[in-house]
């Protein structure tokens, strides 16, 4: 099974937070960009890909389990997302990628989609 450091390459990623979780096995991958959307996806040790960037973004990664988030479209990220992400050792990253072609990359590269 690939890794969150596989995955953090792939996307040309910049890891903002969990640097401790790189090692851990992504089970799978989702992209949403409701809050709703991520807790309908959401299994333990999956990544979601989002253009959410609040912190409430991070609190349902965290409730529902997710190994982290990837932050799409180079967004700005408030710091306050970030903190929380970094006291709860979660998985931020962030990628210039759209969500389209990360997804694109991802599963090419062998990742597995929650459906898959």
């Amino acid at each position: 099974m690939p890794t969150a450091r596989e995955l953090v390459e792939i996307l040309d990623g910049e890891v903002l937070s969990g640097e401790s979780r790189l090692d851990e096995e992504v089970h799978s991958i989702g992209a949403g960009d409701m809050m709703s959307d991520i807790l309908a996806l959401a299994k333990p040790g999956m990544v979601v890909l989002t253009a959410h960037t609040s912190p409430q973004s991070v609190r349902t990664g965290m409730v529902t389990e997710l190994l982290g988030l990837v932050v799409v479209q180079n967004k700005n990220i408030p710091q306050v997302t970030i903190e929380l992400a970094r006291q709860n050792d979660f998985l931020l990253v962030r990628t210039r990628s759209f969500t389209f072609s990360a997804c694109g990359r991802l599963y090419n590269a062998g990742f597995k989609g929650i459906d898959g």
